[in-house]
C-alpha cells in the first residue's frame, strides 16, 4: 500500500515547477519570527519543544503538543530516524522549562515511510511516550484533539493559531521565546489548486494561510506543532499537526499543510491504550448556554432588587 502512496507523493512533488512542498524548518532557515507575537506565560500550556538527535549526531528541533500526562503528539518526519528526543514543557522561554526530560519512545504512523523522511508524505503524524507523568499546572496542560466525527469539518475561513519557537538548532540563532500567529483555514480545494493537484494533499490534510497579511505562516512555528481553532462546541481543539509549506518560501501566500488528528483516533488508541476521541452533544451546549443566561438574569434581578431595597 505504501508503495502506491510513495509513487504518488514523488509524482505530486516532482511534476510541480513551483511551488514544491518542503518542511517548515527547511524553508525557514535561520529567519526570525515575522508577523507573530510572543506568547505570555501559560497562554499555550499544551506546547512542547523537541530536540532530536539522529544516529549521525545531528541535532534538530520540532514542536509538539501534550495530549495526556504521559503522551505527546508531533509530526512523523520530526522523530523518524532519531536516537533520542529531549522534551521541554511548561515554558515560553526555552532556557526556563518547568519540565525537561528525555525519551527514546516514539511511534510513527504505519503508513509513514521513515526511509523517505526527507520527502513530504501523507500520514505525517506520530506519538511520543514520555516515560513519566507530567504534573499539570497553569503552564502544563493537555490540548483536546479534533474528534473523529468532525475530522472532515471544513473550518473554512476560521481563524486558527499556530505556535512554536521557529528555529532549526543547527542553523544558528533564533528566538528563545515561544511565538504564535493567526492563520486562516482554507479549503482543501483551494489548497489543491495552489499546489497543482499534489497527491500529498488528501482528505486527512487541512491547510491554512496568512490571516490578514501574507507573511503570517507556520514558519512562525515548528514542524509537529499545533494548529488550533474554536471547535463546534465553542471550545479549543487541535485540528492540525504542522507538516509542510511551499518551496517558494515561508512568507508567500501559498497555504501551509497540516495533518488532521481526527483521522487517527483508532491508531492512537491502539498504541497508547487511551481513547482521545470525544462526542459533541448540541443539547448540552444549548443547556449550558441557557443555564448561563438564566444565571446572569437571576443575578441581574437580585442586583436590581437589592438596589431598590436600598433606595427604600
Amino acid at each position: 500500500m505504501w508503495g502506491a502512496v510513495f509513487l504518488l507523493a514523488v509524482a505530486g512533488t516532482t511534476v510541480l515547477a513551483e511551488p514544491s512542498l518542503i518542511f517548515p524548518e527547511v524553508a525557514r532557515g535561520a529567519s526570525r519570527i515575522v508577523s507573530g507575537w510572543e506568547a505570555s506565560e501559560g497562554q499555550l500550556p499544551h506546547q512542547l519543544s523537541l530536540r532530536m538527535v539522529s544516529y549521525g549526531g545531528d541535532v534538530s528541533s520540532c514542536g509538539g503538543t501534550i495530549i495526556h500526562s504521559q503522551w505527546g503528539l508531533t509530526a512523523a518526519h520530526c522523530t523518524a530516524g532519531r536516537v533520542t528526543i529531549v522534551i521541554r514543557a511548561g515554558t515560553v522561554n526555552l532556557t526556563l522549562p518547568s519540565a525537561i526530560f528525555e525519551t527514546e519512545k516514539y511511534y510513527n504512523h504505519p503508513l509513514y515511510n521513515e526511509a523517505f523522511q526527507w520527502l513530504v508524505q501523507p500520514n505525517d503524524i506520530g506519538l511520543l511516550e514520555f516515560g513519566r507523568a507530567l504534573v499539570f499546572s497553569d503552564t502544563i496542560q493537555p490540548i483536546r484533539l479534533q474528534r473523529t466525527a468532525g475530522r472532515d469539518d471544513p473550518y473554512e475561513n476560521a481563524r486558527a493559531v499556530a505556535s512554536g519557537w521557529g528555529r532549526t538548532w543547527t542553523l544558528g540563532s533564533s528566538p528563545e521565546n515561544l511565538n504564535w500567529v493567526y492563520l486562516r483555514i482554507t479549503s482543501n480545494a483551494d489548497c489543491l489548486a495552489s499546489y497543482g493537484g499534489s497527491s500529498i494533499i488528501q482528505s486527512s490534510t487541512i491547510c491554512a494561510r496568512g490571516y490578514n497579511v501574507t507573511s503570517q505562516s507556520t514558519c512562525q512555528g515548528d514542524s509537529g506543532g499545533p494548529l488550533t481553532t474554536i471547535d463546534v462546541d465553542g471550545k479549543v481543539s487541535q485540528v492540525g499537526v504542522t507538516s509542510f509549506v511551499s518551496g517558494t518560501g515561508c512568507h508567500t501566500d501559498f497555504p501551509a499543510g497540516f495533518i488532521r488528528p481526527g483521522y487517527y483516533h483508532e491508531w492512537f488508541e491502539q498504541v497508547s491504550g487511551i481513547n482521545f476521541d470525544w462526542e459533541y452533544d448540541p443539547s448540552a451546549t444549548t443547556t449550558e448556554s441557557s443555564e448561563s443566561s438564566s444565571s446572569e438574569s437571576s443575578s441581574s434581578s437580585e442586583s436590581n432588587a437589592s438596589s431598590e431595597s436600598s433606595e427604600d
